[in-house]
């Protein structure tokens, strides 16, 4: 060990001297290394590379070795690794090396790479590259050292959620990572959240936070990061949030922050000392998915496609919804409601086949009635986000399928189970052929018992010939096609003895040559008109008669007698006007709206000895306030006579409110006068007097303390009582628009609304006109179901606002002073208002007199300050030098300086303040209150010492050192003028 540790000083030295000897020449070896110190963390990897040039054999691949040494021994060389001997390491790192821990990667046939896949604390020291001189002579730097520092790990990287989470698409997430990390070196952080999908090898980046603090998203992520629907945000030291403002289908999977930390090596590039990753959170996403009705019809049944949107925030949003048949559009519902057919569907929307319309926030439907052969098929929906502009026009997003559902429909034959019909009426018996493929004809038959055979009335051949029996030839009898698998029997004028059972039979030749026979029969009924009088009787009611705005007014129309077919009409007469009909109920089910439909529902429900006819209004508004009453009439040769009418129902509609209780308790024509008064929970809180200065900013407060309903909407009027009649100052309408205002008032009256709500009434700068009786007056406003507006009623609250002008009571400080100054110094004069009305509608206004001791000055004005702040010195030859050197100062409102610089001799005498109190009056005039003087301030000539003399007495003191030489110069010199310095 030891001449092994001798023959490596020994290479070394001499590897040494022979480069320091080839320095003296242009060197032609070089080896180098990353400069140090390079700083890793422990347990982290270390790479070094290591790069050699200037070997005469460019492409052959040369041999490096590495070697260390520790810093507690930095004379004693630990042989690493070589890349051309196995046994090159000592003990201490052969077993890593034989273990892959330590390893030296070929870059290139002139550069190697070190690796230690985890450092450890004994890895710290410098580490030496020998490149292998196989040339014989050297010729330059076949070595290149670097210190590596082993740092502890301080990285923390933690996640705020580890639970899986499971959203709907577009709902909003928002997870937060902290990072930190407490070094001693000078590190930076980058952090970044990956997504990891189910299936794929590797994580993809969401978006990152580089160590520059400079955000970049992720590949498939950069629409919505441009979009703003994507965020990464850092909250102090250590919190980064990531925030989605909209998930989607192909967000779901393993979510995780990773955070980097950075270091600048000595040659300035950046390296990565330690990465880690936070704890993973399982998202599942839950896509935009479709409720899709699967059919299996008999033709004539209704199909009914339903599809609802899953997402979130979808009252919030716009869509547009579209039902296909393979690749055929039937429909499409726009993102304002608007219903588009296609061509070939649109003789089926106007007949009533074919409707759509939005059900809910989320719910589409489609409905084909009656449905028809060629409808089978595969239907699928699809859906397109839109987003309003601007300007209000709609941006189609990407379309989403549902899945594919098929409907199949089959063949049948379908007449009605009963017909009862009255003498001399129509009979219309409706045979409808579902499912067919084939070529129809059709036999209508009739008999007059159970027992009896058929008898043949009309038949229609396969080419559409139609054959009439002779037994019917003088009758109105014929046979109608209005669809292809749809016939008619129509025969006018029935009498008693055209009841009985009738037949219709089909027969169908199908595309293979064979027929297929079926028939369907029902039952008729002639009833003689008299009788079918007697027989039917109508009467309409209703649970309730008063309601609420808002509630739902259900009518029940009672149709009692023998089933037959009869139009059902819905009218309703509003105050002292004709009636108005609502709708027309036929005998085929065929609504004729003479209302808006979207406020009404029909129902029909058949019993066993009566029909009932259900009016359902969704709703209901002031507007549905009236008598209603339904009509029954039946067919009589294309003429609609009327059988019977109902009682007339008299429905009162009523705002909300407490009104329901009270009606319990009066008669009904008493209430209805009484109803719109009796509504309403408003209440508004007393409002306090006031008593106030003038001047002064004043607040008047209105709050509503009870409402009827969260959704109420207030107009305000304030009100003041001027010459015993009230005049309105400001009004908004239940928009918060100004509806009213004093134009001489705009500039000094507001008002403002805040929380609760509250209304307040400002008034800026109270004058004396403004005292009065205040009233607020609230309006509450709420919205009928048809959108309309309506006031339920006024809530009026006043108080007395007074004002007082403040009391004229100002009072100087009368003190005199006497102040002594040198010649050349500041000199202050102090003015102080003892008691006196104060606040921001008093002013003052100070003038400083001067009389000198000296001279005829008796009362000159030296400086104003006025009351709106303005400087003045009024002019005065005498006191001219004197107003130059003055200064004003006003610490206090109740304090009034004035400095003089630099004082003269001829500045002393008696300074005195003068303080006026001014107002403002209604007209905005400034109007003098009250005024008074201050205690004199004198500066009397004796207290003044002349700068001359000091100055003197100094020059005398520095020229003369004994008191004896003093004596006798002074004396000689008092008859001498004393020379200003």
């Amino acid at each position: 060990m030891m001449s092994c540790f001798l023959l490596s000083v020994w290479r070394s030295s001499l590897i040494l001297c022979l480069g320091q000897l080839l320095r003296c020449g242009e060197a032609r070896v070089k080896t180098e290394v990353q400069a140090g110190p390079l700083y890793r963390v422990l347990g982290a990897p270390l790479y070094i590379t290591c790069s050699v040039s200037g070997f005469r054999s460019e492409n052959t691949d040369k041999h490096f070795e590495f070697r260390m040494t520790k810093p507690s021994n930095p004379n004693f060389e630990i042989q690493i690794i070589s890349s051309h001997e196995d046994t090159f390491g000592y003990s201490s790192h052969l077993t890593r090396v034989r273990k892959n821990e330590i390893t030296l990667k070929r870059l290139s046939p002139n550069s190697v790479r070190f690796e230690i896949k985890s450092l450890q604390k004994t890895d710290e020291g410098e580490y030496e590259c020998t490149a292998v001189n196989l040339e014989g002579a050297y010729d330059g730097e076949y070595s290149d050292k670097t210190v590596v520092k082993v740092i502890e790990d301080s990285l923390s990287v933690s996640s705020s959620a580890s639970t899986p989470l499971s959203l709907n698409e577009g709902e909003a997430l928002t997870l937060t990572c902290l990072a930190s990390s407490s070094t001693s070196q000078h590190t930076h952080l980058s952090v970044a959240w990956y997504l990891h999908k189910d299936g794929q090898e590797d994580a993809q980046p969401i978006i990152s936070l580089n160590r520059d603090f400079t955000l970049s998203p992720g590949q498939g992520f950069e629409r919505r990061y441009q979009a703003g629907l994507i965020r990464l945000d850092k909250w102090g030291e250590a919190s980064y949030s990531l925030k989605m403002a909209e998930v989607e289908p192909s967000d779901q999977g393993r979510i995780y922050c990773q955070a980097q930390e950075w270091i600048q090596d000595p040659d300035g590039s950046w390296y990565i000392i330690i990465q880690k990753n936070a704890e993973e959170m399982t998202l599942t996403v839950k896509a935009t998915g479709w409720n899709f009705t699967q059919s299996s019809l008999q033709e004539g049944q209704e199909l009914m496609l339903s599809c609802n949107i899953n997402t979130q925030d979808v009252e919030k949003r716009f869509f547009s919804v579209a039902w296909l048949k393979g690749s055929v559009e039937l429909a499409r519902i726009g993102p304002t409601g608007v219903l588009t057919v296609a061509p070939e569907y649109s003789v089926r929307q106007k007949n009533g086949e074919l409707r759509a319309a939005r059900t809910g926030n989320r719910d589409y439907r489609l409905i084909l009635k009656p449905v028809r052969t060629e409808d089978q098929g595969e239907y699928i929906c699809t859906v397109w986000p839109q987003e309003r502009g601007q300007d209000d026009t709609f941006i189609e997003g990407e379309p989403k399928d549902s899945s594919p559902q098929r409907v199949s429909v089959s063949a049948t034959v379908k007449m009605q189970q009963a017909v009862n019909v009255a003498e001399g009426g129509g009979l219309h018996l409706s045979c409808k052929v579902d499912g067919v493929q084939g070529q129809l004809s059709v036999t209508w038959q009739h008999k007059s018992t159970p027992t009896a055979p058929f008898t043949e009335i009309i038949s229609i051949s396969q080419e559409g010939v139609t054959e009439i029996a002779e037994e019917f030839v003088s009758r109105k009898v014929k046979v109608m096609r209005p669809a292809t698998h749809n016939f008619t029997l129509a025969l006018d004028e029935v009498t008693l003895s055209d009841s009985g059972v009738y037949q219709c039979a089909v027969s169908e030749r199908k595309p293979n040559g064979k027929t297929h026979n079926q028939a369907q029969t029902t039952t008729v009924t002639v009833t003689s008109i008299g009788k079918l009088y007697t027989l039917m009787g109508v009467s309409l009611s209703s649970r309730k008669t008063r309601v609420t705005v808002g509630e739902k007014l259900e009518l029940m129309c009672r149709v009692k007698g023998p089933h037959m077919p009869v139009t059902v009409t819905w009218s309703v007469q509003r105050e002292a006007k004709t009636p108005d009909t609502i709708l027309t109920l036929s005998p085929d089910g065929t609504i004729s709206w003479s209302a808006d439909q979207n406020h009404y529902q029909l129902r029909v429900e058949s019993r066993k000895t009566e029909v009932m006819y259900y009016l359902l209004v969704i709703g209901t508004s002031h507007r549905e306030g009236g008598s209603y009453q339904c009509n029954v009439s039946v067919l009589l040769k294309n003429v609609h006579k009327e059988l019977k009418a109902s009682n007339q129902l008299s429905v009162i509609v009523i705002n909300r409110g407490t009104a329901s209780l009270i009606f319990s308790l009066f008669p009904q024509k008493i209430m209805k006068m009484l109803s719109p008064f009796l509504v309403s929970r408003l209440d508004v809180s007393p409002i306090p007097a006031l008593t106030t200065n003038m001047n002064t900013d004043i607040t008047i407060t209105c709050s509503i303390i009870t409402k009827t309903s969260e959704s109420s909407l207030y107009s305000i009027t304030w009100l003041h009582e001027e010459n015993a009649g009230n005049k309105t100052i400001v009004s908004l309408d239940r928009n918060s628009i100004v509806t009213e205002s004093q134009v001489d008032l705009r500039q000094r009256i507001s008002m403002r609304r805040s929380k609760g709500p509250t209304f307040e009434l400002i008034i800026r700068q109270a004058r004396i006109s403004d005292k009065g009786l205040y009233t607020c007056k609230v309006g509450e406003w709420l919205q009928d179901p048809r959108g309309e507006w309506y006031l339920l009623s006024t809530v009026s609250k006043s108080t007395v606002l007074t004002i007082t002008e403040p009391a004229n009571d100002l009072r100087l400080d009368k003190k005199e002073q006497q102040l002594t100054a040198k010649e050349g110094e500041e000199v202050k004069l102090n003015c102080s208002i003892t008691s006196g009305a104060s606040g921001s509608s008093v002013f003052y206004r100070v003038i400083w007199h001067y009389a000198a001791h000296s001279s005829s000055l008796k009362k000159a004005s030296l400086v104003e300050l006025d009351h709106t702040g303005l400087v003045s010195y009024p002019e005065n030859k005498d006191i001219r030098g004197l107003q130059e050197r003055l200064r004003l100062s006003r610490p206090t409102q109740k304090s009034f300086y004035l400095s003089i610089q630099k004082a003269h001799e001829e500045d002393s005498g008696t300074y005195w303040c003068q303080v006026d109190q001014y107002q403002l009056d209604n007209e905005a005039h400034w109007q003098l209150k009250a005024s008074d003087s201050g205690g004199a301030i004198k500066v009397s000539e004796s207290n003044v010492i002349p700068k001359t003399l000091t100055k003197c007495s100094t020059l005398l003191s520095c020229l003369l050192g004994t008191s004896l030489v003093l004596l006798l110069i002074v004396s000689s010199l008092q008859a001498l003028p004393c020379v200003s310095v």
